[in-house]
């Protein structure tokens, strides 16, 4: 059970194992011969042809296909690239599909859902074909149901056979991503492919819109915070300097839950599949500084860093004694808000006001860190170069490493990212719903 939940060929999971206490200290006779291997799955195809053929003739003909790449298709990047270069598609990636595509390709319209982008919103509301590849199609990736709502057709490309089916009007193709892929591409290299040159034109200037964007934000400077009474940097502008420092190391970055993580998946600009882990859909928070323990019992750790705020910080700061215990050589970087601003943010956009997010109590995590014997807390400082500089500091400390950061919370618009889509919550529900009833898939 454990073999086959572990290594599952399309949904992998953790696997639990539930001892009550008074079988916890038996002793077990295991040959160690009898369990079992990795089990090994070969990648299946769709038996009929039929699908294959309505899918190469949609992608031939439709002028505005925009690919979802789902968590499902991490393992397939090349084959992605090589389907939306061939079909003449964009790509709208996930959160946790950064990197599906390099940053920098042009058919990259990078993340799209409730937070989004200008670019990847762009292609999900114009698009008038929708490839979902290994996407399950969750809430925030599609706007509550409705991030579509142009699109008239769907050929989703996914293993599990009902997450293939999620959507209406879909030409259904299940089984394993890259041998359907490969399938797509041998059809379509027989030409015939409609000319996509002004779609991906039009994506192309939404892409430029949201790069000027971002840059405009990471360039505005300090700005003047009431809780930390001086000029403090933005998440954006604290998260661009982080990320630049990782790619400049080659350290993973661990994203936690939370107004980190949100900020976080739009300002990242990966150029391959797993530069970054981010939790999605769970909201675990403390996720990140947990996962940096695994280079620690790993046979060859490697050096990464989680981006966490204050509050996903305080659900783990055991972190701080098993990274020594396990010999962790990471860092932690607490963008402090003194607040759970990802709540905040969602109070503020639907009733005006925030609730019970904050509290008066000031924390020094500088000293709490440094407290536990072999960890090294430092201050991030309040611009990107004290925080750049900061960080090779702590990358320098062969263990457990704490770099804390004051940012901005309030209503300054260049304070956060923004958000580009739709989410059925509160009082966006009716409006929500309205959308929905009139989408065709």
């Amino acid at each position: 059970m454990g073999a086959s939940c572990v290594y599952h060929p399309f949904k992998a999971a953790p696997f639990y194992l539930n001892l009550p206490l008074n079988t916890q200290p038996q002793k077990l006779d295991i040959r160690l011969d009898s369990l079992p291997t990795i089990p090994t799955y070969e990648p299946t195809i769709p038996a009929a042809d039929h699908n294959l053929l309505e899918a190469v003739e949609l992608l031939k003909s439709t002028g505005k296909v925009a690919i979802k790449a789902g968590g499902g298709s991490r393992p397939f990047a090349s084959q992605v690239r090589a389907l939306a270069e061939a079909a003449g598609a964009v790509v709208v990636e996930a959160p946790g599909s950064l990197g599906i595509l390099p940053d920098s390709h042009p058919q990259n319209m990078h993340v799209g859902g409730s937070k989004g982008s200008i670019s990847g919103n762009y292609a999900m509301q114009e698009a008038d074909l929708l490839v979902a590849i290994g996407s399950r199609a969750v809430c925030q990736s599609d706007c509550s149901g409705m991030g579509w709502p142009k699109a008239k057709h769907v050929i989703n490309i996914n293993a599990d056979p009902v997450d293939v089916q999620h959507y209406a009007q879909t030409t259904a193709l299940n089984g394993d991503i890259g041998e359907v892929v490969k399938l797509l591409l041998s059809e379509l290299s027989k030409g015939g492919v409609s000319n996509k040159a002004e779609w991906l034109k039009d994506c192309a200037a939404k892409k430029g819109d949201w790069t000027a964007f971002k840059s405009d934000l990471y360039a505005a400077g300090a700005v003047n915070d009431e809780v930390w009474h001086r000029g403090v940097m933005t998440q954006p502008q604290a998260i661009k300097a982080a990320a630049d420092f990782c790619k400049k190391h080659d350290a993973i970055k661990f994203f936690d839950a939370g107004d980190v993580q949100a900020n976080g998946f739009q300002v990242v600009e990966d150029d391959r599949v797993g530069e970054t882990i981010t939790e999605t859909g769970a909201s675990y928070m403390g996720f990140a500084v947990s996962a940096l323990i695994a280079g620690g019992v790993a046979e060859e750790g490697r050096y990464s860093v989680a981006f966490t705020g204050d509050g996903s910080f305080m659900m783990n700061p055991q972190v701080l004694i098993d990274g020594v215990e396990h010999g962790v050589h990471g860092t932690i970087i607490i963008f402090d808000n003194r607040r759970m601003a990802a709540i905040s943010h969602l109070q503020l956009a639907q009733y005006g006001n925030d609730y019970r997010t904050n509290d008066g109590v000031a924390v020094d995590y500088i000293a709490m860190a440094n407290a536990v014997e072999g960890v090294l807390a430092i201050s991030g400082g309040h611009s990107a170069e004290d925080l750049s500089e900061a960080l090779e500091k702590a990358r320098a400390h062969k263990g457990l490493s704490v770099v804390h950061v004051p940012v901005y919370h309030g209503e300054n618009p260049i304070g956060g990212m923004g958000a580009y889509g739709n989410w059925n919550v509160g009082n966006w529900c009716d409006d929500v719903q309205d959308k929905y009833l009139k989408m065709s898939i």
